[in-house]
């Protein structure tokens, strides 16, 4: 919280008229500005339309409507700030802003400002020029710390050091007083934050941040996530696990940005998503950019307040699914520059997944260099990677591979997805378990047979995508062609 204190510190300081603070958290951050007010020498006064115009003196009479109050407030002379909450709703009528207008040219000289304090980034053309936005983030780490070690204090309770780490960071993402619930209700359970409180917590979190419409939260914990193939992915990834870390900084590394996955569907791109946020230990939010970007007139205000939820959980993976269907070449142009600009400058070590079927309908400047780290293009699994898959959903519907001739079975299924691979075991499951016997090879076999992959139907589009992708992606797939050459020349 202390940069955004100076952050508006010195918005105040160079005499900003109006200062637009965006936050849900009006007694968190009200208790910021009166720090400030204080720190700067001058007087603090707010006005809700409940109660009117509240000042050191107590409440003016008669200014329950905001034009009443801003004219109670243009007669102060002394240095004074004067936070207007949940005004945006009155911003729409024209005496308002005149009003607002008018205060502008003269509170600079007073030593004065407006702030305006809300949840919904909402004004006018006319005050456009005349303000400065600034989001305010939910609880940081230190917070959420200082929040659990105040409460253990009070109530003599001693956290294992990692298990309190951990709960430290299940509350990010969520509200001051979203915290204070969350630790009274494990308080209540009598358990002492316990192992098994960290499933309330998950619960807890999950249901708070389903209600920012556009975010899900996944717990990859538990999660058995095994991807077959795409090794030149992998190893990608896996050569910046430690990425984050404060001695990666003293080695002069900069944090990943992000990662854009291209290719056909089925292959294992949200799946690798899943995995990266497994492998490095991070939360994974997924974002519906397409509902955020159906939001008429409301799209860059609806990603703004989105991506200040998932800052907050930094470090963080931010899984977009399917860009194509939110960013496409006639997007509003708002959300989108807001998009490029977060994803160019991001100070917060939040880590882009994004995933595409389609890329020739994206606007060009997002897949340049600075915005993801590396584009890979994730291509139909060749017969060693089908040979892994196969064995990977046999293994984990507890069956022993080694008990088929899955050789006969990657030579029947070329041109085969990862998720029709996957279908080729369980429809093999489904005949053997109709007839009341075990699997075997000709189940799996005659499965395959049954199945007409999509790379067939689609071969026009698959053979397109490839092209584009030659000369602009890595593969995610070793290529192991020159290796099969010299194993059947030895053969």
């Amino acid at each position: 919280m202390q940069n955004i204190v100076r952050d508006i510190q010195l918005h105040l300081r160079a005499r900003y008229p109006i200062i637009y603070l965006l936050t849900y958290e009006e007694q968190r951050t009200w208790r910021v500005l009166k720090f400030l007010a204080q720190e700067e020498g001058v007087v603090l006064y707010r006005w809700r339309q409940t109660v009117g115009l509240e000042g050191p003196d107590g409440v003016v009479q008669n200014t329950q409507q905001v034009e009443s109050a801003l004219e109670a407030f243009s007669a102060i002379t002394e240095p004074a700030y004067c936070v207007l909450w949940d005004v945006h709703t009155d911003l729409e009528r024209p005496s308002v802003v005149r009003w607002v207008r008018d205060l502008c040219l003269s509170i600079g000289s007073k030593q004065q400002a407006l702030i305006f304090m809300g949840p919904t980034l909402r004004f006018p053309e006319e005050l456009e020029k005349s303000l400065a936005i600034i989001d305010i983030p939910l609880p940081s780490r230190a917070e959420g710390e200082r929040l659990l070690r105040v409460l253990c204090d009070s109530q003599s309770i001693e956290i294992e050091p990692e298990l309190f780490e951990r709960f430290v960071q299940g509350s990010l993402g969520l509200t001051e007083e979203q915290i204070k619930r969350l630790y009274n209700r494990i308080l209540l359970g009598g358990k002492g934050f316990s192992e098994s409180d960290l499933i309330v917590q998950n619960q807890e979190k999950r249901r708070a941040i389903r209600r920012s419409q556009f975010l899900e939260f996944w717990d990859t914990s538990n999660l058995d996530i095994d991807v077959g193939g795409l090794d030149n992915l992998k190893k990608w990834l896996s050569s910046r696990s430690l990425a984050f870390t404060a001695d990666a900084r003293k080695f002069g590394l900069p944090e990943p940005k992000g990662l854009f996955l291209l290719g056909v569907q089925g292959c294992g791109k949200s799946l690798m998503a899943k995995s990266v946020a497994k492998m490095w230990k991070q939360p994974l939010l997924r974002l519906d950019i397409s509902a955020a970007m159906q939001m008429v007139g409301k799209a860059e205000e609806s990603l703004r307040e989105t991506i200040r939820i998932v800052e907050s959980m930094a470090p963080a993976i931010l899984w977009i699914d399917e860009l194509e269907k939110g960013f496409t070449l006639d997007s509003s142009s708002g959300a989108l520059g807001y998009f490029l600009t977060w994803m160019q400058e991001k100070t917060q070590p939040v880590f882009v997944v994004a995933t595409a079927n389609e890329v020739r309908a994206l606007p060009p400047e997002l897949l340049r260099k600075g915005r993801f780290d590396e584009i890979f293009f994730v291509d139909l699994p060749d017969i060693h990677e089908r040979l892994e898959i196969l064995d990977i959903h046999l293994r984990q519907r507890n069956r022993a591979p080694e008990k088929f001739d899955l050789t006969f079975v990657t030579e029947e299924t070329e041109r085969f997805s990862g998720a029709e691979l996957e279908e080729v075991v369980i429809s093999g499951l489904f005949n053997a378990f109709s007839e009341g016997r075990s699997l075997n090879t000709i189940d799996l076999l005659e499965s395959a047979r049954a199945i007409v992959p999509l790379a067939i139907t689609m071969d026009d589009q698959l053979k397109e995508l490839r092209d584009w992708a030659r000369p602009r992606a890595r593969r995610a797939t070793a290529d192991r062609r020159r290796f099969d050459f010299f194993l059947n020349w030895e053969e």
